[in-house]
């Protein structure tokens, strides 16, 4: 059936054969409701079926509710299957210590793909568009991005977009000619997210200079999205003289100097992926890292992976396994991965040394989920995950620090200081904490 919008119907066209289940991502808005429409008109008479995901992030309180009950109202009017679900998008943002738009993201992802698992759906559609990959593009461009991040792309694994070159006008168009109710966020109308600012105040501007802004953006989004193709594909051949064994690589020095500068940065992160089985938060700045590695040097990754310079080869390996938690009594030092923890006295020169009150029992292990310190001077808990990144500890840093706890509860930790609740004067005992290459210490 004819929907009235060409490139969508193109899209759909070209990927999505007879038998397959198209599962919509539905937030009720009038961007969803168009791809719940189109979607549904689009299959009519194709052996292709249509069901309705929708998820509450558990922010907007009885807006919130009300969306959910009428996109279910929606679905159940038309027979469209429907499924739902919950989750606390706040509470995962101040547990991980992500922006709220980001763990929203995240948690509402996490639904779509164990949605679709459950009902076996092959593909997940959502209704991003042009205006949203015109965001994207800008917000990515202030964090600082490669062309592989820039835009969003049109086909992510089981998800895709169909409506990526459309404009939100057009979809108003669409909608306004459909007769299709949908409900508003209010929150799209405050300005106190980034996304909601470049909407607001930045597209506008950039309409008044080309009034096909958004189109040209789209349209060099694409064109990247395909010399990006061209790249990793020389990249395959870059890597072909990598030696890869288990969770292991190793690449000649030679054969990354001699590439492009393009490649180099992506061929390390294409050994990274395959060897933790994963590109999610490894970073150009993990590339950049690795690559300016001095000979001999070596650095920690995500996901527990190393980087060695070995002087004529390049090196990526899993790291030795994360330190296992030790008991600490008054006097005594113990070795926890490359760090040293001392109670009782100061430690060598170099050592960070804190004053506390022992409240007993104490352990010393890696940060938790969830846990929590409030520093002096500070305005109340945090979690650890938090207070680390405020001091600039890198993710790949943080994950093998010691942590001095009693029982749940975090007590001191090094670039931290000690929780308020332990902190002492000056005749509180000492703990003390320092790595291996502090003068005076072997491994």
């Amino acid at each position: 059936m004819r929907t009235e919008l060409p490139f969508a119907e193109k899209f759909m066209t070209a990927h999505f054969p007879a038998g397959t289940e198209l599962l919509c991502a539905v937030s009720g808005g009038l961007d969803s409701m168009c791809l719940l429409d189109f979607a549904a008109r689009w299959a009519e008479g194709r052996e292709i079926s249509v069901a309705a995901a929708h998820f509450h992030h558990g922010l907007r309180g009885a807006s919130a509710d009300r969306d959910e009950i009428f996109v279910r109202d929606y679905c159940a009017a038309r027979g469209i299957p429907f499924v739902s679900g919950r989750g606390d998008a706040r509470a995962v943002a101040e547990e991980e210590g992500l922006s709220l738009e980001e763990a929203a993201r995240q948690v509402r992802y996490a639904f779509l793909k164990e949605a679709a698992a459950n009902r076996r759906s092959a593909v997940i559609l959502t209704a991003h568009h042009a205006d949203d990959n015109a965001e994207t593009m800008l917000l990515n461009l202030c964090r600082g991005t490669s062309s592989a991040g820039l835009g969003i792309p049109a086909v992510r694994g089981n998800i895709y977009r169909p409506f990526l070159e459309l404009t939100r006008a057009q979809l108003a168009n669409y909608a306004a000619a459909r007769g299709l109710p949908h409900v508003e966020d209010e929150t799209n109308d405050e300005d106190d997210a980034a996304r909601n600012l470049l909407r607001h105040k930045v597209l506008p501007v950039l309409r008044e200079i080309n009034p096909r802004a958004i189109q040209n953006m789209a349209r060099s989004a694409g064109l990247l999205a395909v010399e990006d193709t061209a790249l990793d594909q020389l990249t395959a051949k870059l890597l072909k003289g990598a030696e890869l064994s288990g969770d292991r690589a190793v690449l000649p020095w030679e054969a990354l100097r001699a590439a492009p500068e393009a490649l180099r940065g992506r061929a390390v992160l294409e050994l990274m992926e395959k060897i933790c089985g994963q590109r999610r938060d490894l970073s150009a700045a993990h590339a950049g890292a690795v690559l300016a590695l001095g000979k001999g040097r070596e650095c920690y990754l995500p996901y527990g992976l190393l980087a060695r310079n070995g002087g004529e080869t390049l090196e990526l390996f899993k790291a030795a396994p994360m330190p296992q938690s030790v008991s600490l009594l008054p006097g005594q030092r113990v070795r926890f991965g490359k760090w040293r923890v001392l109670l009782g006295s100061e430690g060598p020169p170099g050592s960070v040394s804190y004053r506390l009150r022992a409240p007993g029992s104490l352990e010393v292990t890696l940060w938790r989920s969830g846990d929590r310190m409030e520093l002096p001077g500070s305005r109340g808990m945090r979690t650890l995950k938090r207070l680390f990144a405020d001091a600039g500890i890198s993710p790949e840093e943080r994950d093998r620090l010691p942590v001095l706890r009693t029982g749940e509860r975090p007590v001191a930790a090094p670039y931290l200081g000690v929780d308020l609740e332990f902190s002492a004067g000056a005749s509180g005992d000492w703990v003390t904490f320092y790595t291996e290459d502090i003068e005076g210490e072997t491994i």
